[in-house]
């Protein structure tokens, strides 16, 4: 039984990967915060927006899949 993933190069390519995802997703999230007319962060926390919260958790998610996608294939 070997361990692919204690390989030095699967190691670091993973952690690779998953900063940039992690940053992609940021970046993405920050655009779309700019693109909508009030700063969602502020209507999500201090307004208990739950709507408006599960539409970003809806985009946060579709975002998520894309960039995976695009890291895997």
């Amino acid at each position: 039984m070997t361990m692919e993933w204690l390989r030095t190069s699967a190691f670091f390519g993973s952690i690779l990967f998953a900063l940039m995802g992690v940053l992609i997703f940021w970046l993405s999230f920050l655009i779309i915060d700019k693109l909508t007319p009030y700063n969602l962060w502020e209507e999500i926390v201090e307004k208990q927006n739950k709507a408006l919260a599960l539409v970003v958790a809806a985009m946060s998610l579709g975002i998520c899949i894309i960039v995976a996608a695009a890291i895997h294939g």
